[in-house]
């Protein structure tokens, strides 16, 4: 398969996996055996209708019970022949033990195998809808430690989890993923078959928390070739590398080893600031640093005249602090960075 070639739903059974909802084996066992006696229940139904054209080995008349045994006999790939009970009670035996144990033996011998080729079926027709129909979701590449914190930013954002494609090649971050209820892709980032999997193309937001400067380089690349409008945001080690994302397309670029080595010098001597800050960046722990549009009551104002602390004014995609001369007043089109409170 060339790159780029569109790949069959079902060939992505085990590459892209879509997060059901777990349920307990006994609701799903009796669902299937009152499926069973519903199929039953219409089959000897149906032979009833037309029970002028069958007749037992005595050449009576079928009465419903007997149309029953039939309905039994025959669903249960038993079939009939010169052996087979005549009175209603043999019948009604034969229909309320022996089918039952039949249909138990039925299931130890095959059930494994439906399972699992009723769970491709499923997963491959979930997968095609999901395909169809995913737009403005958030792709983010890598689930480890960055990863999942990004993951749990964006749901404490207000996200939907069916709005989140994680993309990773590690088979147990990817369990991880799938069993917090993510949609999840298996394979490199780096290649833009698997970034297209994920649905890049469609994507609002594309997460790069990869472990390697060099990998999150090569990803930021192909998710902007894909997308070229959506927000790439990516973690890096190094801050010698920030200028090598902002030239493959990144519009955010996080230093990590820099952020926290800043946090580490300030606990020393006011631990306070850093605990105020992780309050900021934890959605539930209190406060927030949050986005929102202008009011229209707040057009042609300060932004320091507003109710809530503002911290900047994002004009035209470039962000300006509320102490910088060049904010002025609101405009209509502006956005406003401020403090805002969870109530958590």
């Amino acid at each position: 398969m060339t790159d780029g070639e569109p790949r069959a739903d079902f060939s992505l059974v085990g590459i892209l996996r879509i997060p059901q909802v777990q349920t307990s084996p006994w609701s799903s066992l009796l669902r299937r055996v009152l499926l069973a006696v519903a199929l039953l229940v219409v089959s000897a139904l149906v032979v009833y209708w037309g029970r002028a054209g069958y007749h037992d080995i005595a050449g009576d008349d079928l009465s419903f019970l007997d149309c029953f045994y039939y309905a039994a006999v025959s669903l249960s790939t038993t079939g009939y022949g010169d052996i087979s009970p005549v009175s209603p009670t043999a019948r009604l035996v034969n229909i309320l033990i022996i089918t039952p144990l039949r249909v138990i033996f039925l299931i130890l011998l095959v059930g494994t195998t439906l399972s699992v080729l009723t769970e491709r079926s499923r997963q491959a027709f979930k997968i095609q809808r999901w395909r169809r129909t995913v737009r403005n979701h958030t792709v983010v590449v890598g689930y480890g430690t960055k990863g999942r914190a990004a993951v749990d930013a964006v749901l404490g954002d207000g996200a939907e989890r069916s709005g989140i494609v994680v993309v990773d090649s590690d088979a147990g971050a990817l369990r991880a993923a799938n069993n917090a209820g993510l949609v999840t892709v298996h394979g490199s980032a780096t290649k833009s078959d698997v970034l297209r999997l994920a649905g890049v193309e469609h994507a609002a937001s594309v997460v790069v928390a990869t472990n390697r400067d060099d990998t999150a380089v090569l990803v930021t690349l192909t998710a902007r070739e894909l997308n070229a409008t959506a927000s790439i945001v990516v973690a890096i080690r190094e801050v010698e590398n920030t200028h090598l994302l902002r030239q493959s397309g990144a519009n955010s670029v996080v230093v990590s080893s820099e952020t926290a080595g800043r946090l580490l010098g300030i606990a020393t001597t006011t631990p306070t600031v850093v605990e105020m800050m992780e309050d900021l960046l934890t959605p539930e722990a209190g406060f927030a640093i949050a986005e929102r549009a202008v009011g229209d009551n707040e057009i042609g104002s300060s932004p320091r005249d507003l109710g809530d602390i503002a911290l900047g004014v994002v004009r035209d995609g470039v962000l300006t602090r509320v102490g910088d001369p060049a904010v002025g007043s609101l405009r209509a089109a502006d956005r406003v960075l401020y403090i805002r409170y969870t109530g958590r």
